[in-house]
């Protein structure tokens, strides 16, 4: 039986992480409650706001604490799309312990910036993590590092463990847990630890569709390794569970759930005008998945793994976002080629509180110039609704609009 994932390891690990952690104390909130509808109550376990800014750092932290001084003078290496490497360079600075960290090539910049930051060296490789972590597990061999596994290794799982021991401990009643799902470790950690102490409560793995690794598994009653991935959620696009923890998940996980891309762009919206916080993608699968629960009056936790997301994306998605809820849509009208018809649609649109963004005026829609132009409008709107209404009345003045493909 392993040392890890027993009701005294969690204990100690739980008193462990506490030296280079933060506290996050449950948010309720009022709007994902009623997203979860039925008279649920949801909290949220904001993760994000670690130091390292994910929960990585629990788990990296208890394992590299529990290797000898000849395990951490050899130094550490691992594999991670970028939450797990900084929680791993942080703790190996705090044991003065060298840290190699191999990334995919697609790791967002600013977790890549970050890990350097912390005093590692850091090679990308690969598109995905599974070809980082082989590379790591090449030049662990060669160069005699000690591995520290993101997810499969009981000791890890431990260390994420201590999530649960925090959420219990301030919420004993708690009837449900939703957990992120990459690899596994937290899932593990947050599932045997729940059944230990509250075996009522039930834990559901949250996977993104396009890397849906463990339900796979689930399947089959064994470990299968997905073909390929393809997920927004790149802290989670992991195409095979872990071997060494998938016992452990089989017994302990009570679902899983898959969401989609496009849920999860509606739900950093959610989060950032609702709660005023950055979650990243793979943080935000749990509230995303609260729609698809069937349940009543329960006390639902939602962990928020990290916050780790680069500008770039996080511009990406709040664009999609507005997109998605039709608060902002381009529209194709037709005008006589005269002066005065863009005020005229300018004027139909200002009547309705609609808002221009973008105009683009094609005078080559036609080769009869004199008889009409192309005016494409890009607006903001308050919601679908609103965008419906502001058509019925285009089209009333006799504009024929048209839905186009919107781009900022």
């Amino acid at each position: 039986m392993s040392e890890f994932l027993s009701l005294e390891a969690f204990e100690e690990a739980s008193e462990k992480v506490k030296e280079v952690t933060l506290p996050t104390p449950l948010i309720y909130s009022e709007y994902f409650s009623g997203m979860a509808g039925n008279g649920n109550r949801v909290f949220l376990k904001p993760e994000n706001m670690q130091q390292t800014g994910a929960y990585k750092i629990r788990g990296a932290y208890y394992r590299i604490s529990r290797l000898s001084d000849a395990e951490r003078k050899k130094g550490v290496i691992t594999a991670s799309a970028g939450n797990h490497a900084q929680g791993v360079a942080y703790a190996a600075s705090r044991y003065n312990c060298r840290a190699v960290i191999v990334m995919p090539t697609t790791t967002p910049l600013i977790k890549v910036n970050r890990t350097k930051a912390l005093g590692a060296q850091v090679i990308l490789y690969g598109d995905v993590y599974d070809e980082a972590c082989e590379k790591a597990y090449e030049l662990a061999d060669k160069e005699g590092y000690t591995f520290v596994h993101p997810f499969d290794d009981e000791g890890v799982a431990t260390g994420q463990g201590s999530i649960a021991m925090e959420i219990f401990k301030e919420q004993p009643l708690t009837d449900i847990i939703l957990a992120p799902v990459g690899g596994g470790g937290l899932a593990t950690g947050v599932s045997v630890l729940s059944k230990l102490l509250h075996p009522k409560c039930h834990v559901i793995g949250v996977e993104p569709d396009g890397a849906a690794c463990l339900q796979a598994s689930f399947k089959k009653n064994e470990v299968v390794t997905l073909p390929s991935v393809s997920t927004i959620a790149d802290g989670t696009a992991v195409k095979r569970p872990g071997e060494k923890i998938f016992p452990y998940l089989q017994k302990n996980i009570d679902r899983v759930i898959t969401v989609d891309d496009a849920d999860l762009v509606m739900a950093f919206l959610d989060m950032v005008e609702n709660h005023k916080m950055v979650v990243e993608n793979s943080g935000l699968l749990t509230v995303a998945a609260l729609k698809k629960l069937k349940c009543k009056n329960k006390k639902i936790v939602c962990i928020l793994s990290g916050g780790n997301m680069d500008v770039i994306t996080m511009s990406s998605v709040v664009q999609q976002g507005l997109i998605y809820r039709d608060r902002i849509f381009t529209v194709s009208v037709l005008l006589p080629d005269k002066p005065g018809e863009l005020q005229k649609v300018s004027g139909v649109i200002a009547a309705q509180n609609g808002n221009v963004i973008k105009l683009e005026h094609n005078q080559f829609i036609t080769t009869n110039r004199s008889a009409q132009v192309e005016l494409r409008i890009t607006l903001e709107a308050f919601g679908s609704e609103h965008k419906e209404q502001i058509l019925a009345v285009l089209e009333k003045e006799g504009f024929m609009p048209k839905i186009v493909r919107t781009t900022l």
